[in-house]
């Protein structure tokens, strides 16, 4: 073989490399952790990726689970770090290098303790008022599901002499929680709970968070990307669409709207959003092409009948 067949058959080889490398991540998995603002956006990414012609998996795992599964890299990518109130969670992960940051999806997240305006009306403005509530909470917060950071947080609280000692963080579901806040705001009974923005309960509810929980909780909150180790060099064209998939608390809300309050299928109420707001998608698919190459905004338009 001459020289110059040589440095063109190299040469060949170097413009398909990507492409190799491309048709070579063809399937994703995502995480879902049963919140609805991470199903909404989890949806979303999954409708993108299959009008793309990757084949989707997407498993309900648990925060905690979530992180050791990206770890060890039995899950390709999560939506859903809430910042700072996962730092403990993720943190060790995030210093090894086993998980990823791909980037920031949501600015400006609410995430701490809540109540009924009526209770903060009350007096029950701060973690510190919470014990002089005691009785007329029967003891008791509402969280979210078992194995929860903010719930084991709040747990920690109740130990001998924490600020909420003798209270029982009662674990449900998200949807379980927010049963108990209706009933109660329904008979202008005390409740406390944790609550959340973007999330319908902000409307739904005359909301207060409390000021306290800031080692834990923060202030206002940010939601990152992340993906398991070498996720982005694996899967480049799917990292850039995730890296271009902002989202906003407005949409949010809206889409968690439609699941909570009109009962619709997460899929379809978030195919209804983008189809109602299609420029959303024009940013997300800049740069991005379908698993074979081709036009990529094409082909999700194509997919949601825009």
């Amino acid at each position: 073989m001459t020289l110059r067949t040589s440095l063109s058959a190299l040469a060949l080889l170097a413009v398909a490399a990507p492409a190799l490398a491309q048709e070579a991540c063809t399937s994703v998995s995502l995480s879902d952790v049963g919140w609805t603002d991470i199903t909404s956006t989890t949806s979303a990414a999954k409708q993108v990726l299959e009008a793309l012609g990757y084949d989707v998996d997407v498993q309900v795992l648990g925060v905690p689970v979530t992180f050791e599964a990206l770890s060890t890299g039995d899950i390709d990518v999560f939506l859903g770090n809430w910042m700072p109130s996962q730092t403990a969670a993720i943190q060790s992960y995030l210093d090894e290098g086993s998980i990823e940051t791909l980037g920031m999806n949501l600015e400006g997240t609410k995430y701490n303790l809540a109540v009924p305006a009526y209770l903060y009306d009350q007096g029950l403005h701060t973690y510190e008022d919470l014990p002089k509530f005691k009785d007329a909470l029967n003891s008791e917060i509402y969280g979210i599901e078992p194995g929860n950071e903010a719930n084991t947080y709040l747990i920690g609280l109740t130990e001998a002499g924490g600020t909420l000692e003798g209270f029982t963080i009662v674990e449900s579901s998200e949807q379980g929680m927010l049963a108990q806040v209706k009933s109660a705001v329904e008979s202008e009974a005390p409740v406390v709970f944790l609550g959340w923005e973007p999330h319908p309960m902000n409307s739904n509810f005359p909301l207060k968070y409390l000021e306290g929980g800031e080692d834990f909780f923060g202030g206002q909150g940010n939601v990152y990307t992340v993906t398991r180790k070498g996720f982005a060099a694996d899967c480049p064209n799917v990292a850039k669409l995730l890296t271009n998939m902002h989202f906003t608390l407005p949409m949010e809300n809206e889409m968690m709207g439609a699941i909570l309050d009109e009962g619709k299928d997460p899929d379809t109420a978030v195919k209804d959003w983008l189809v109602a707001h299609p420029e959303t998608i024009d940013p997300w698919l800049d740069g991005v092409t379908t698993v074979d190459g081709g036009d990529g905004l094409a082909a999700v338009k194509s997919a949601l009948g825009l």
